[in-house]
């Protein structure tokens, strides 16, 4: 969708919404004044309930407290599409990044896939990156045992 991406480096995060909007927030005040449009990638669609510490088992889960979404390693986090400089993109969604928990890396419209944290290089399909890394034996004949004599 966008020109420039910003894409979770770290393992797998539980980001709450308000951090969020503070991300996409900052990413805006940023860039202030220029024409460009931003796209989350992310929803926080997970309930968040809370119990105090010294209550006893059962009677339920506890009160709701906030919304969160689980982000996976390498995904894309928000979309910038533009017609913008790629360094100030870059000082925004640096930013934006200091404001989120974990690691974050910037990323551009064709630059190379990643699969978990292994970018994939050119000329490697996902297939061979699937296929498993045993070498296969090869067809060796075994030659018949010697014959034995019974005495």
């Amino acid at each position: 969708m966008g020109d420039y991406g910003l894409r979770m480096r770290d393992h797998d995060r539980r980001v709450s919404a308000m951090q969020l909007k503070i991300g996409a927030e900052t990413i805006k005040q940023r860039l202030r004044g220029q024409k460009y449009r931003l796209y989350t990638r992310v929803c926080a669609n997970i309930g968040v309930f809370t119990k105090g510490n010294e209550s006893r088992m059962g009677k339920g889960k506890g009160t709701f407290n906030h919304w969160a979404s689980r982000i996976a390693v390498s995904q894309i986090i928000f979309e910038l599409k533009g017609d913008l400089h790629e360094q100030v993109v870059r000082d925004a969604f640096r930013l934006a990044a200091s404001k989120l928990p974990g690691l974050y890396e910037f990323v551009r419209k064709g630059d190379p896939p990643v699969m978990g944290i292994t970018k994939v290089p050119v000329g490697v399909t996902l297939e061979e990156m699937k296929r498993p890394r045993v070498k296969t034996l090869l067809n060796v004949t075994a030659s018949p045992l010697p014959a034995t004599t019974t005495l």
